[in-house]
């Protein structure tokens, strides 16, 4: 998208991935997430924090209610 958004993965211009390695993810992160999505016309987005001891603990999904 070149509308001044930077989108970490786009996979089959289906699913956005947002990757972070913070302490914490933050309602911030998700509305960035959910910006993507609407913008992009997707409909599933995961967010992926690698700050975490177990992976499935830093994985979100997030669903745009088209």
């Amino acid at each position: 998208m070149d509308i001044g958004y930077r989108i970490d993965l786009w996979v089959e211009q289906k699913v956005i991935i947002e990757i972070k390695a913070v302490e914490s993810i933050h309602n911030i992160y998700i509305a960035q997430l959910i910006t993507y999505l609407k913008i992009s016309d997707s409909k599933l987005g995961l967010l992926i924090n690698f700050n975490v001891p177990l992976f499935k603990d830093g994985v979100k999904c997030v669903v745009n209610n088209l």
